[in-house]
């Protein structure tokens, strides 16, 4: 990792509050100064169980967390905090980075996936990547909420309302949904999906992954869905409606 990048120029407001978790104290000590210069305010911690008492207390803006290490690893981790309801955008790291690897981690709830060794300035991009979709009002958006049946998407809040209640999506789901419904009923390529969402690279069955998991939050019946449809050997199509 080089050691030395320019500084990015502090904009106005609060930093983005970011959370590095990994073992290896020397990486750690490397991203926090590094991602310190780029504008960034870093904590840092060497474990899962670290993490999660970190987590309990702050609200970060995103987690960079290492899938393997002592103990609980970030995919345990990362899923039980979606499980909690927590929906704090993850960027993984690994030192496997093949296609199963990458799904795995989108299945576990990750919103996107870098391979270790890595380029830190590509770990500044995507984490930036992944706080524009985190911040949807600064994305251009549907003119209205989107009804799905008894339920309505709110753009701006990242949020399914309905009567029973407020679901809250992830950093992830909320830019598919977005992406959806920007072009409802028209069919999206995975290709085109995966544009949209900041990960080109992903593959076609890390889309698939994001589509079942926003299913299961938008559909009566994920098993057989009303409103985001497959067309095989084309795509995906949202059709909202009541």
């Amino acid at each position: 990792m080089p050691a030395e990048f320019a500084p990015r120029e502090q904009g106005r407001g609060e930093a983005p509050h970011l959370l590095v978790v990994d073992d290896d104290a020397r990486l750690r000590a490397l991203l926090q100064r590094y991602l310190s210069e780029q504008g960034f305010r870093v904590t840092t911690a060497p474990d899962a169980a670290a993490a999660r008492e970190t987590l309990a207390a702050v609200a970060f803006d995103l987690v960079v967390l290492d899938v393997m290490m002592p103990g609980e690893s970030g995919l345990d981790l990362v899923e039980a905090l979606r499980r909690q309801g927590n929906d704090v955008p993850v960027l993984m790291l690994t030192a496997r980075g093949g296609p199963d690897d990458r799904v795995a981690g989108f299945e576990h709830g990750a919103d996107d996936y870098l391979a270790k060794p890595f380029d830190p300035r590509e770990l500044a991009l995507r984490i930036r990547t992944i706080l524009r979709r985190a911040a949807p009002a600064s994305q251009p958006l549907p003119q209205a909420p989107v009804q799905l049946g008894n339920r309505w998407f709110d753009p701006e809040r990242s949020e399914l309302r309905g009567p029973e209640g407020t679901v809250r999506l992830t950093g992830g789901e909320a830019a598919l949904l977005i992406a959806l419904a920007r072009r409802a009923g028209e069919v999206l390529s995975r290709e085109e999906i995966a544009a949209a969402l900041g990960t080109p690279e992903a593959g076609e069955r890390a889309v698939d992954v994001q589509v079942t998991r926003l299913r299961r939050k938008i559909e009566p019946d994920p098993r057989e869905p009303r409103f985001l449809h497959t067309v095989r050997h084309r795509g995906y199509v949202l059709r909202p409606g009541p």
